[in-house]
């Protein structure tokens, strides 16, 4: 039998999977996470990989929101030296999260919260809104679309989510092409991770 994976390493960040130690110490204590933040998703490749490819303008500060696991967040920590904050509404993702912080070295501040309850304040001194696998129930689409409208409000320079192309996040960005002028984008990987789907890129100059 092949001996299960503990980490990817992927553009320079280290990706604890579930049968990691620290994961699975994680995993016997009270912190069971319940919104679908139960392991890393394939979307935080995508997310990454076109990150790495196209890096941000500007990244002095990030908001990873519906974060999960984070690793979109920590990539933008690692790679270029952003202070991100690291959303979720369901709290039991952060020792999932900060074990992949502290197995990167960076610090990331974590905050709960749901999409509604993110504010045009709080959103105002954001530079790049990043967010992968938020869009997978119908009842997320106008919450998420609100969001998106709220960081173009607030002045967040760009926005990115990453998703497996799921009907509702094909609502979400066909009126965000609509309204804002963003871009839809089809996206793959293959290695560590074989993912595939599509991103909604957003440039709000």
């Amino acid at each position: 039998m092949a001996k299960r994976r503990t980490e990817h390493r992927f553009h320079g960040v280290t990706m604890l999977t579930s049968s990691h130690k620290d994961i699975r110490r994680i995993k016997r204590t009270d912190a069971q996470p319940s919104i679908h933040g139960n392991k890393l998703w394939k979307s935080s490749f995508l997310l990454i990989d076109y990150l790495k490819k196209h890096p941000p303008e500007h990244c002095r500060t990030v908001m990873d929101a519906g974060c999960g696991w984070g690793m979109g967040g920590i990539f933008c920590a690692r790679r270029f030296n952003a202070e991100v904050i690291s959303v979720d509404a369901d709290k039991d993702v952060f020792p999932y999260l900060q074990a992949n912080a502290a197995a990167n070295g960076v610090e990331v501040t974590t905050r709960q919260s749901k999409f509604q309850k993110i504010t045009t304040k709080q959103l105002r001194d954001i530079d790049l809104l990043i967010a992968a696998d938020i869009c997978f129930w119908d009842e997320l689409v106008d919450p998420v679309y609100n969001l998106v409208k709220r960081a173009v409000k607030a002045g967040v320079k760009k926005i990115v989510i990453a998703d497996p192309e799921r009907s509702p996040f094909f609502e979400i960005a066909h009126r965000c092409e609509d309204k804002f002028c963003a871009e839809i984008v089809e996206w793959r990987t293959k290695k560590p991770v074989e993912a595939s789907g599509a991103l909604l890129v957003l440039e709000n100059a």
